[in-house]
């Protein structure tokens, strides 16, 4: 035992030794490398600043002239015109990605179409709307969640095309306004024989609704205020039992609290009605913030760098490469 003791810390020391001297070629090789690196930098530093110098001049100017804004319309699409919003929606797209100006310009009627660059339409995810004082729809969710994702059933276009408001997304390449865009987009989306005579059908039902509803209340009113007026008369409980056994008092109540809720709801409606693509709000010129947007005047100096480094290694290579299979 005590012969082997030796040996072992002879290997350790071998070990330990070889391990140091491996750590300091490595930082040598490093230094190598790093001082070569500033050699190559040093011999080639009037191309490396005309490199700088041209890459900085050209991010300035893509980064002055290719901005890009994101605009969002949320409207709300009556008379079930959601199918319909969602292919002229497309349609336009696809003269966009043509790039069919003739159409933008005296279709549509966006004054420089050439600056919208993108357009779409996504709907705004509001379950517990869709499913307010909707039994149906309730029980639909709950159906379709049963074979699959909740989320996914949420975002499914059977299910998302009955939510009430959606937004419509274009990107333009410079900043816009309502008039120049938003405005004639919406008259475009209007623009429908067919829609145009349900609106104007729609709107008078539901001004007549209100109105009958509003008469139905205030007969309800007379009602109740004949009997409170009876009962203080008669200042007797029984005959107040009498009156609410037969006019069935508490069916009245609930028919006039459920009228009054239902005549909130018209009003809001109301002020939508007047037009089949409703628009509600609208955000426009919102920054584009990418990692590359704006920045261009950084990057694209130090990628022609990189790009000069890349090749003049290359060259060095093959060079190297050359003359062995030379010598051979």
């Amino acid at each position: 035992m005590s012969t082997k003791v030796p040996q072992n810390n002879s290997d350790q020391e071998i070990d330990i030794f070889q391990l140091s001297r491996s750590i300091n070629s490595f930082f040598d090789r490093v230094n190598r490398s790093v001082f070569r690196a500033i050699q190559f930098f040093i011999r080639n530093w009037i191309v490396v600043l005309v490199l700088v110098v041209l890459g900085a001049a050209l991010g300035f100017y893509l980064d002055s002239n290719k901005k890009s804004y994101n605009n969002q319309v949320v409207v709300t699409p009556n008379f079930e015109s959601v199918d319909y919003l969602y292919a002229k929606i497309d349609l336009i797209q696809s003269k966009i990605v043509a790039g069919d100006l003739d159409f933008l310009k005296n279709t549509v009627g966006i004054p420089n179409p050439q600056t919208i660059r993108n357009i779409e339409i996504k709907p705004v995810a509001d379950v517990y709307k869709f499913i307010e004082d909707k039994e149906q729809n309730f029980e639909l969710i709950k159906l379709m969640a049963e074979v699959g994702e909740v989320k996914k059933v949420l975002e499914d276009n059977v299910t998302s095309k009955n939510y009430t408001y959606h937004t419509i997304s274009f990107v333009s390449s410079g900043t816009t306004n309502e008039k120049e865009v938003v405005e004639p987009l919406l008259k475009y989306l209007n623009n429908s024989d067919y829609f145009n005579s349900i609106q104007k059908i729609g709107y008078k039902n539901l001004e007549r609704e209100i109105a009958q509803n509003d008469t139905i209340i205030a007969q309800i009113d007379q009602v109740l205020n004949g009997l409170s007026s009876t009962a203080k008369n008669n200042g007797k409980n029984e005959k107040l039992v009498y009156y609410s056994e037969n006019l069935q008092l508490n069916d009245i109540i609930k028919t006039k609290q459920k009228l009054v809720t239902e005549q909130g709801k018209n009003r809001f409606r109301l002020i939508s009605f007047d037009k089949t693509i409703k628009e509600i709000n609208a955000t426009l010129n919102i920054n584009e913030s990418k990692t590359v947007n704006g920045h261009f005047k950084i990057w694209l100096p130090l990628f022609f760098i990189f790009l000069f480094v890349m090749v003049s290694m290359f060259k060095k290579f093959y060079r190297r490469q050359h003359a062995v299979s030379k010598a051979n």
